[in-house]
């Protein structure tokens, strides 16, 4: 094969992992239907499919960096950065890092909220990738882009478990690459 040819990556066909997640009506209010991961997360073949994936959509990038925001961005970030050989970067909520942190306060629909990284955390040009388990309204995963790039991250693009397509969160991070697993419209 030429050296100058990309290898064709094998797209995976996550629409079964469905199955796996418990849909929850009226939670956290009434009228709101709750896609509840747990029931992926318990299951091993799930879960380590749901893993494979994520990584087959950034093998052969040199990503240096995993991100994983608090709370269930820990659960993917530090799987997926061991599977690309990269390291993991928890994003925390205010207070709970030790060290020196950057922070950035975004708004949210009713209020605002804060995001902290060490600030030694990431080095001048290191490739990044951010990871959640959801892409809603897409204000949390902004707000971890600009944390990033303040400390001088390259932000290679962003992958999520499941994204609400009916909430436009896609659309707040139009200038990276947003990779999501599994889409509901409504």
């Amino acid at each position: 094969m030429p050296t100058n040819v990309a290898p064709i990556k094998q797209i995976m066909d996550c629409e079964p992992l469905k199955k796996l997640i418990r849909e929850v009506p009226d939670f956290p209010k009434k009228g709101i239907l709750f896609y509840d991961i747990t029931t992926l997360l318990k299951d091993k073949l799930g879960f380590a499919t749901l893993i494979d994936a994520l990584s087959e959509h950034y093998l052969g990038q040199q990503i240096d960096l995993v991100l994983g925001m608090e709370a269930r961005g820990f659960i993917f970030a530090p799987a997926l950065a061991y599977r690309l050989n990269a390291g993991f970067v928890p994003v925390r909520k205010p207070g709970k890092l030790p060290a020196a942190t950057a922070k950035y306060d975004y708004a949210l629909e009713y209020g605002t909220n804060t995001l902290e990284i060490h600030k030694d955390a990431i080095q001048k040009g290191q490739r990044v990738i951010i990871v959640d388990d959801l892409l809603a309204t897409g204000g949390t995963a902004e707000a971890t882009t600009k944390l990033a790039a303040s400390l001088g991250g390259d932000v290679v693009g962003l992958a999520f478990v499941v994204e609400l397509d009916f909430l436009k969160g896609r659309e707040k991070l139009a200038q990276y690459d947003v990779f999501s697993l599994l889409h509901y419209d409504k």
